[in-house]
């Protein structure tokens, strides 16, 4: 599950992990401290408080994949390196400290940027992208370096982590109980069909007369941080239980779905190598 990272990349430059201060007062030198962090802990994973430059700590869910697919992107663009660690929320790793002075919230991913002094931790994976998009994408391959552009990705992008996750994560999870509450599903179910709604008509361009291909972007559009943060859970609308005959008003949002999974950096990102360890 590891890939070995070089002590330094071509993106990011490592710094060590504690720096030897000299302070002064009044002109004569005082005590020499090391300063060090405290983001690690005896049950930190070793893979994770050795890695020298990015890190990851994922499961291969929905939104595990949107970072996954991330540093692929970046890897077949730059030559991105970075580790993984994947681990099992079902047994509830995630609730363990050591993940928890990474991430209070208690949930995945994670990604940890070790080159930063102190590492350097970030959490939602939507700003888990962006901090990706500003440091690691230096062309915008997958943002836009016109500003309203970028709004558009920005806006998209918020739009289905504050919009559709929830509801679909939520339909997902009323949907797997034993004791079925019809209220929830059919709450969450119309919802989740509302939001498809929605991009149903970016993509369409029911109001604009011009088709998309992506979500944001002038024209067709560009494949962006925008389409990563929101294909992960488009695509498993069967999973959380959607019929053919449900989808056939979303008939742009589906060939979207297709035309992204084509993508050979999406294909690894959602393949083997973020199995779970057997």
């Amino acid at each position: 599950m590891f890939r070995a990272l070089p002590r330094a990349t071509s993106i990011f430059q490592h710094i060590r992990a504690s720096q030897t201060i000299t302070a002064k007062i009044k002109g004569s030198p005082i005590a020499i401290c090391k300063m060090s962090h405290s983001l690690y802990d005896d049950d930190t994973p070793a893979a994770v408080k050795n890695s020298k430059g990015l890190h990851l700590v994922t499961q291969s869910t929905p939104n595990g994949q949107k970072v996954q697919i991330m540093l692929e992107e970046l890897k077949d663009v730059y030559g991105t390196e970075w580790d993984t660690t994947v681990i099992n929320i079902s047994t509830n790793e995630q609730k363990k400290d050591w993940f928890l002075k990474l991430n209070p919230n208690g949930r995945i991913p994670i990604l940890v940027d070790n080159t930063q002094s102190p590492p350097f931790s970030v959490h939602e994976t939507s700003a888990e992208l962006l901090y990706l998009l500003k440091f690691a994408d230096k062309n915008d391959e997958f943002g836009f370096k016109d500003e309203y552009e970028r709004s558009q990705a920005l806006q998209w992008l918020f739009f289905w982590h504050g919009s559709g996750a929830p509801y679909m994560g939520n339909l997902g999870y009323f949907r797997r109980q034993s004791e079925q509450s019809e209220l929830a599903i059919n709450r969450f179910k119309n919802e989740s069909l509302r939001i498809f709604g929605v991009l149903e008509i970016q993509l369409s361009g029911k109001y604009t007369g011009s088709p998309k291909e992506y979500l944001a972007g002038n024209g067709k559009g560009k494949y962006s941080v925008a389409d990563i943060g929101t294909w992960p859970w488009i695509k498993i609308w069967s999973y959380v239980g959607y019929t053919e005959e449900d989808m056939k008003p979303f008939p742009h949002l589906l060939k979207w779905v297709d035309r992204i999974a084509a993508r050979p950096a999406v294909q690894r990102g959602i393949g083997e190598a973020y199995a779970l360890p057997k």
